[in-house]
């Protein structure tokens, strides 16, 4: 077992034979442990240079190889759930070359892609949707009167997820040929969290519980097979080319490692579900990093000034939650299965009877949170901007509309980077604006974060502050809870000509424009309520409003400018800056900011374009 990462391309002769499914078949099975081996070794190496999701990949090698061995894959279809763990299964199906390109801007996609590959049956990214998505597959074939068989391929975090099982209900009445394996290897990126979790747990990982574990799932009408070592082709193939010709909805339940064949993401599951890449061979630092709020790699080429390295805003929202924890017992953090990312595991340890997470089940932990505050709790719901989606209805009907006194502290709001469409917070501006009730805030550093998130605390009603992934600027935080005043924008510097309007945390690379040719810059602060005021006097006195932010343009805060300024009959240019109508490619954050124009150097050509073409 490796201890370390390969710097040096392994040698994979078994592996060079064999770049698509079709090679694979015509191996004899006394040979997959070996190309089990290789591709193993060849994904060590491969994340070491490219960075990205570790664990799960390690942790399927034998179930990838067994699939697409007995599956007449793509003809027979498989889904993999969040997407997690699809590295193995990119490498066998033609491009394994092209793995080594995986998140770069161009390259390939982190997860799986149906326009990447006709293996890639169906895009995932988010938890929970492979059984649904598969059944639907299944019953397209039972319509059609075909024989192909559609596999998904489910962990046992993602099966905390109700969606999930409602597709488990829906199954059974059907009788369509699926398959479901769950990936039971004890871990999803957090500790798996409530009664479902327990129950697997207890009944899963010991055989004496399959009884019982059949049972469950039997009850759901599906035949249970298992649990099988999914590290074990003797026992794999077997029962893969059973279930392959088997009629009805059939439930694999399979034992794996996460990190399997390297000891450090054996022995540490969450730090390693995902890494950085390793430093180049001159770096003074040659140890291995674990992926995590760190700043993106500034292009040195760019004539803008760096941006200097703060703290996370994730860790701004951990010191604030705790503080203000001291400060009001009332305070209950929730979070979906989203511990670590959002910065929360101190204050799990530290006041864990006022914690609560509640595994992959946004739309459970905005009601839960509506159901708090009816009874004068101060829930705080720590969310991706990605994943609030998913809880779109619940904030609406349960939260909004009640008016209750919920905040939402929303990270990874923007452009995310290497883990592309699927996680981008590309939209929550626009489906949060048309929101009756509800205060949106959207900080420019991480000073403005913490005192925007003792703001919307204090706020009777719902409230919600948007803010990055990563490091902030470094305008340091001070230690008060103080609040500012709701909907109050501040003026950053005065100028001639042009007044650039920036909604969050842009307002770095604005700076650098509106110093460089004199113009005024506003931090607006406040999405919703917006400072009507400034807006109005702002457009007496220049030529040009120009809006900022880094989300849809659509809907964005600067379509909220754009309408105030017509009802108001005030006759000034607009123009409004923002991500295109499109679903953004992965790529560094810094790189897809340039590509869309968000960048110092892109912001000021287009205001010069605007005001040349006047």
């Amino acid at each position: 077992m490796l201890k370390e990462l390969p710097t040096q391309r392994p040698s994979t002769p078994l592996l060079d034979q064999t770049s698509v499914p079709n090679k694979l078949r015509r191996l004899d099975a006394s040979q997959l442990p070996q190309l089990a081996q290789e591709l193993r070794q060849y994904l060590l190496y491969s994340v070491g240079q490219t960075g990205g999701h570790f664990g799960a990949g390690l942790g399927i090698v034998e179930l990838t190889l067994a699939l697409h061995y007995i599956f007449d894959t793509p003809n027979d279809q498989l889904i993999w759930d969040v997407g997690h763990q699809c590295y193995p299964h990119k490498v066998i199906t033609g491009r394994r070359e092209a793995l080594l390109s995986i998140r770069k801007q161009g390259g390939l996609a982190p997860f799986p892609k149906r326009e990447e590959s006709p293996f890639d049956d169906f895009g995932t990214g988010h938890s929970s949707t492979s059984i649904s998505a598969a059944l639907g597959m299944a019953l397209a074939h039972k319509l059609d009167n075909k024989n192909n068989r559609t596999v998904a391929v489910i962990g046992d975090g993602a099966m905390t997820g109700g969606m999930a099982f409602e597709a488990l209900n829906h199954a059974a009445h059907t009788g369509a040929n699926l398959l479901v394996i769950l990936n039971d290897n004890d871990m999803s990126i957090s500790h798996n969290e409530g009664g479902l979790a327990t129950y697997l747990a207890k009944n899963l990982k010991g055989r004496t519980g399959a009884t019982t574990t059949a049972a469950m799932f039997e009850a759901l009408e599906f035949h249970y097979t298992g649990p099988v070592d999914g590290h074990d082709f003797d026992q794999l193939l077997p029962v893969l080319s059973q279930l392959r010709n088997a009629e009805g909805p059939q439930f694999l339940h399979l034992l794996t490692t996460k990190g399997k064949g390297f000891a450090p993401a054996e022995e540490d599951p969450i730090g390693y579900h995902a890494i950085t890449k390793l430093p180049e061979p001159d770096s003074s630092n040659n140890r291995l990093r674990q992926a995590g709020n760190q700043p993106d790699e500034v292009n040195p080429d760019k004539k803008t000034v760096s941006k200097p390295d703060g703290i996370s805003y994730s860790k701004v929202f951990g010191q604030w939650l705790c503080d203000q924890a001291e400060a009001d017992t009332k305070l209950i953090a929730i979070t979906p299965a989203m511990s670590e990312g959002s910065g929360m595991v101190t204050f799990a340890k530290r006041f864990p009877e006022r914690y609560f997470d509640v595994a992959i089940a946004e739309q459970h932990a905005i009601t839960m949170a509506a159901g708090l505050a009816c009874q004068g709790a101060k829930p705080v719901v720590a969310i991706y901007s990605t994943f609030l989606q998913r809880g779109y209805d619940q904030l609406i009907h349960d939260v909004a509309l009640q008016n209750l006194d919920v905040l939402f502290a929303i990270d990874r709001a923007g452009l995310v980077g290497e883990d592309g469409p699927t996680h981008h917070g590309s939209f929550d501006l626009s489906f949060l604006n048309c929101i009756p009730n509800l205060v949106i805030m959207a900080p420019s550093n991480e000073a403005e974060a913490r005192i925007m998130l003792s703001t919307g605390y204090h706020y009777q009603g719902p409230a919600c502050v948007r803010y990055p992934r990563g490091v902030g600027p470094g305008a340091n935080p001070s230690n008060s809870l103080e609040s500012i005043e709701i909907g109050k924008s501040r003026v950053i510097r005065n100028g001639r000509t042009v007044a650039i309007l920036c909604f969050g945390a842009l307002l770095w690379e604005a700076q650098q424009v509106a110093k460089s040719l004199d113009f005024t810059l506003v931090d607006m602060r406040f999405v919703k309520p917006m400072d009507k005021a400034a807006v109005t006097e702002l457009a007496k006195n220049h030529q040009l409003l120009v809006t900022l932010e880094e989300n849809a343009l659509i809907g964005g805060a600067g379509s909220l400018v754009n309408g105030y300024l017509l009802n108001q009959g005030i006759a000034v240019k607009v123009l409004n800056l923002g991500l295109e109508d499109s679903f953004i490619s992965h790529g560094k954050a810094t790189g897809l900011l340039a590509q869309q124009g968000l960048d110092a150097d892109g912001i000021t050509a287009r205001i010069c374009k605007r005001l040349n073409a006047d």
